[in-house]
């Protein structure tokens, strides 16, 4: 069975780092292209990052551009986002999400979702 699992949200004040997880499991990064998706309360979910081995392909959105940094582990099975210099905008519920498509920032085109992890940033 498909699982993954996101860990590593918490509290943090504006200008600090985080670094989220996401455990795959019967799942390959070589067959799958895993998104970083957040969901603020009121908005929809938004695709900001983005890691495929099969395309050879790392993506960002805009707003996360230059401050999150998104790599992968294949012998954990894991892909890491490493948030740095964290504002007010990016509280969400942060998910990863796997496509067998590829890199896609639509919610839409992935296969399987994790629960998510809840980033708070606080002013």
């Amino acid at each position: 069975e498909v699982r993954l699992v996101e860990s590593g949200g918490g509290l943090v004040q504006a200008g600090g780092s985080l670094r989220l997880s996401c455990v795959a499991a019967d799942l390959s990064f070589d067959d799958y292209a895993i998104t970083w998706f957040r969901q603020a309360p009121g908005k929809e979910r938004e695709g900001i990052s983005c890691y495929s081995g099969r395309e050879d392909k790392i993506d960002y959105s805009d707003p996360v551009k230059g401050r999150f940094t998104i790599s992968s582990d294949n012998a954990k099975n894991t892909v890491y986002l490493e948030m740095t210099n964290l504002t007010n905008e990016d509280t969400a519920k942060y998910y990863c999400a796997a496509a067998w498509f590829g890199c896609s920032w639509t919610a839409s085109t992935p296969d399987y979702w994790g629960k998510g992890t809840q980033v708070t940033v606080a002013s």
